[in-house]
Parts: structure tokens; C-alpha cells; sequence
């Protein structure tokens, strides 16, 4: 249902919720080797992240990417919403342009049941939330 992109940039901004206690600022490296993704990919990522304000960076030598205990706070669902749209939630489980309750495609309301159960999901669910299990050792961010 989300990009592969999205996938990527929830798996990074994890990554850098589970470092906040450390005070550290990570490098583009760092991350990319850390969730297995390509430099250029995450690089990206995080700059488009950086500007909807959800994670912060700084420049120079002991620069690098960041997110504070506020920003930590949120759904996972701004995430979501900067790499994949707002729209995501609404689309056609085939990708047609006219599927609706009254026009719906073969598979309308087994896929309408399950987008909304995955959207309750990414609203109610925070950052640190998702970090929490990684930081215990619980979950996992590669594999």
C-alpha cells in the first residue's frame, strides 16, 4: 500500500528517534547502511523530511540528521502524507481512476476494510511509539 520510498523514510526517522537519547547527530552513511538502503535514496528522503519539519539536520563537520522528543510525537501518518500524499487513503486497490461505493472495482470493499484498518494505524501510532520496541531489542528495522 506505501511506497517503497515511504517505507524508507519510516525506517529512517526510527533510526533517528532510537539515537535521540545520545544526543548524537547521524549521517546520511550511517542511516542508510543502518536500514539497507541506497545513500542517494535516504539522502533525499531525509531533505524532503527536513522541510516538513519532522526531523532536523545541521551542517559542518559534526553535523548530520536529528529528531527531537517533540517532533517524536508524531503519527507516523505525517510521514506518510510527505512521501506518498494525503490521497494514498483514497485510492483504488487496482488503481482505477473511478472506483467508488457506487462504481467499486472487484475488490472495493475487502481492500476499503483493510486501507482503514492500516490508516487507524498510522494515525494513532507516534514516532517514539515505534521506536520504543527497536530500542528494546523487540523489533527490528532490517531483515
Amino acid at each position: 500500500m506505501i511506497s517503497n520510498t515511504c517505507k524508507t523514510a519510516i525506517k529512517a526517522v526510527i533510526y533517528l528517534a532510537s539515537k535521540e537519547e545520545t544526543g548524537e547527530k547521524i549521517g546520511v552513511k550511517d542511516i542508510s547502511q543502518y536500514i539497507n538502503a541506497s545513500e542517494h535514496t535516504v539522502s533525499k528522503i531525509l531533505q524532503n523530511l527536513v522541510r516538513q519539519n519532522i526531523i532536523n539536520s545541521t551542517r559542518g563537520p559534526s553535523g548530520g540528521f536529528y529528531i527531537t522528543k517533540e517532533q517524536q510525537l508524531q503519527p507516523i501518518i505525517t510521514i506518510v502524507d510527505t512521501i506518498d500524499g494525503k490521497d494514498l487513503f483514497e485510492k483504488c486497490g487496482l488503481g482505477l481512476s473511478k472506483c467508488s461505493s457506487e462504481h467499486p472495482c472487484p475488490i472495493h470493499d475487502d481492500y476499503k476494510k483493510g486501507r482503514e484498518i492500516i490508516q487507524d494505524l498510522f494515525d494513532t501510532k507516534t514516532i517514539s511509539a515505534l521506536c520504543g520496541p527497536v530500542e528494546n531489542g523487540l523489533a527490528y528495522l532490517i531483515g
